[in-house]
């Protein structure tokens, strides 16, 4: 159906302020990080002399290496988990028999709803108990845990969506649950596993409060940690602190931009049953 020029018209102006509503932050992060250290920049100001050494100087005040390693052992360990417990998970909640299956899935439902802050006290004591607070593992566990309940009701939805008539002739071929899974519904479940390791990519590397919490030691804290050297007692220097968060967030706008395919491809599977 063709639409009217009033419609595209309206569709255009519509997409640039959305567009433009998205990218002001950033510029405006930007142009801060620009100014000469120890300024207020206020809104956007770009100067004549752009101070790139901020984003140098951020990196080395924040020390950021040793957590951009810390980083990296966490994504490389929580997203692999997570997308394999939750795609198991998943099938097993869509396609096979579970003893009260309604029950644990329901379990999973009222995780997602549970405020994230609510619970950073009781985790605090559960992590100190087992001994490995001030560990990798004390954020490896929780993040696993935190992330699994949206990937099961994800993955949940994904396999549900699967054509009937493929798992029935792989049924009459003599495959059993763990063949079809692996040879015919993981294939296809392929756009929703990458959706939901991009998520928990960004779940995981995004994550501030359980690094603060958990971890004592501010060089086993997270990228996202770093933002705490720029916040003294008395005063913040904002320049730096934008420059910081600019390289906090850089792998993942790269990561999203490159991958932003899979996602959507995803959220249009999901939309269209059939």
């Amino acid at each position: 159906m063709q639409q009217s020029k009033t419609t595209r018209i309206a569709g255009g102006v519509m997409l640039a302020l959305t567009v433009l509503f998205c990218v002001l932050p950033f510029l405006s992060m930007f142009s801060a990080a620009l100014q000469p250290q120890g300024s207020m920049p206020e809104g956007i100001q770009f100067t004549a002399h752009p101070h790139w050494e901020n984003f140098i100087d951020a990196w080395n005040v924040a020390n950021i290496t040793p957590l951009l390693l810390n980083s990296i052992i966490l994504v490389v360990t929580v997203v692999p988990c997570v997308v394999i417990f939750c795609s198991l998970g998943g099938y097993a909640f869509a396609q096979l028999k579970v003893p009260f299956k309604g029950l644990i899935y329901a379990l999973f439902l009222v995780g997602l709803t549970i405020p994230f802050e609510t619970m950073m006290t009781p985790l605090y004591y559960e992590i100190s108990d087992m001994g490995i607070l001030n560990t990798r593992l004390a954020l490896i566990l929780p993040l696993i845990g935190l992330n699994i309940p949206f990937g099961i009701v994800w993955m949940r939805s994904c396999f549900e969506q699967m054509p009937r008539d493929l798992i029935e002739a792989a049924s009459i071929d003599g495959a059993g649950h763990f063949r079809t899974f692996r040879s015919i519904q993981l294939p296809l479940a392929l756009p929703a596993i990458s959706s939901l390791g991009i998520l928990t990519f960004l779940a995981t590397w995004n994550q501030f409060l359980l690094a603060v919490v958990l971890e004592n030691d501010p060089n086993k804290r997270t990228m996202a940690g770093a933002l705490q050297a720029f916040v003294g007692q008395y005063q913040t220097d904002v320049v730096l602190l934008n420059a910081g968060a600019l390289l906090i967030m850089a792998p993942t706008m790269l990561l999203f931009i490159f991958l932003q395919r899979y996602f959507i491809r995803a959220m249009l599977a999901g939309s269209v049953k059939g």
